[in-house]
């Protein structure tokens, strides 16, 4: 238990509710992108399977359609640095805490991938999920895709809510501090299972230019910055 900050966000409490709410009137709803959430890059036989699961991201918020969003962008990406045929796929579920996202994915079949991604802890940062409950659904997940990948699960770093100018302060403080929080669950499954899991971190997409309309999600061109960011830690 990390008792300071459950202490300032007891005490803040009052605050971050009356916040939490004006920031869900205000925020401007984008809906999921639209179109098939697959393709590939090259001609032939795919060489390389991407497959991203998760929240928003994942589900494409942000951009029209599945190929301007994050899995696309990064066989985009690591077809034009390799010349490999690359296919993607992505699922996401707008909104999904980890709990949901999995409870979903034990009633989907999820395609062949030699390299998967999660993109998920925003909404566990807003919902306050328990870092040992947190750690414990990635520790299930990461078995039950083994099963079934021969890769790492790659877990993409939690975005730096401290950063989200459209959040007010202090909840923008505290979201912050707890997405930090579940970052660190992240790193230490790295650390202490290598097999199993491997952190992922990039540029924070933050600067309005690289922002949807809601000044939340990215847009294609963070999305882009994104892909690109991340086929390199791949390439590593």
């Amino acid at each position: 238990m990390h008792l300071p900050f459950w202490l300032t966000t007891a005490g803040l409490s009052p605050v971050l509710i009356y916040q939490g709410k004006q920031a869900r009137r205000n925020t401007v709803r984008l809906p999921e992108a639209s179109g098939e959430p697959f393709g590939q890059y090259g001609e032939g036989i795919p060489e390389r399977r991407v497959l991203v699961i998760g929240e928003s991201t994942a589900a494409g918020v942000g951009v029209q359609t599945h190929n301007q969003g994050l899995a696309s962008q990064l066989a985009r990406r690591l077809h034009e640095r390799t010349r490999r045929v690359t296919a993607w796929h992505t699922f996401g579920i707008n909104g999904a805490t980890l709990a949901e996202l999995m409870a979903q994915l034990d009633m989907d079949t999820l395609p062949e991938a030699d390299l998967v991604l999660l993109s998920m802890g925003v909404n566990d940062t807003t919902a306050l999920t328990p870092r040992s409950r947190f750690r414990q659904q990635l520790v299930t997940l990461g078995e039950q895709l083994r099963n079934r990948y021969d890769s790492p699960l790659g877990l993409l770093s939690v975005p730096p809510m401290h950063r989200f100018t459209a959040l007010p302060s202090p909840l923008r403080q505290v979201m912050g501090w707890r997405a930090r929080q579940l970052d660190g669950v992240y790193r230490a499954l790295a650390r202490t299972q290598p097999e199993a899991f491997v952190h992922l971190g990039y540029p924070a997409v933050t600067d309005s230019g690289l922002l949807a309309a809601d000044g939340y999600h990215p847009g294609e061109s963070g999305y882009r910055l994104m892909g690109e960011t991340l086929a390199e830690l791949v390439d590593q």
